[in-house]
């Protein structure tokens, strides 16, 4: 299985995601097509779940995103909830200090997803 690894832009975010369970997504996602975007990041995911892993570690270091990718994050933030029932899944959620809207999503990720994310304030 082969990393995703995408280059971010002034409208699209950085992805990394390794095979090794080290994921990573920041920067700004506000795509007018979101699902051109995010469509083969979820086939990875769901290949991802299907391989042998232990641990999954998902750095979310967004400053903004739309409602499209929102929904793209939940989609994947579930795919590996549902597959990690008996696994490690450490989600570590990045905000600027002061950017309440950013933590305030991430605390409704968190507790629809019925889950504890790590929270991280930066400056």
């Amino acid at each position: 299985m082969d990393p995703i690894y995408i280059k971010g832009t002034n409208r699209t975010p950085f992805v990394n995601m390794d095979p090794s369970g080290k994921f990573k997504i920041s920067g700004r996602s506000i795509h007018e097509n979101p699902s051109k975007f995010f469509d083969p990041i979820v086939e990875w995911v769901k290949s991802y779940i299907n391989n042998d892993h232990k641990t999954t570690i998902f750095d979310i270091e967004l400053e903004y995103f739309n409602s499209g990718s929102s929904r793209y994050i939940l989609d994947i933030l579930r795919l590996l909830m549902e597959d990690n029932a008996n696994k490690n899944l450490i989600i570590n959620w990045y905000y600027e200090d002061g950017d309440d809207d950013l933590l305030e999503r991430g605390e409704y990720y968190e507790s629809i997803l019925n889950t504890k994310f790590n929270f991280i304030e930066f400056q």
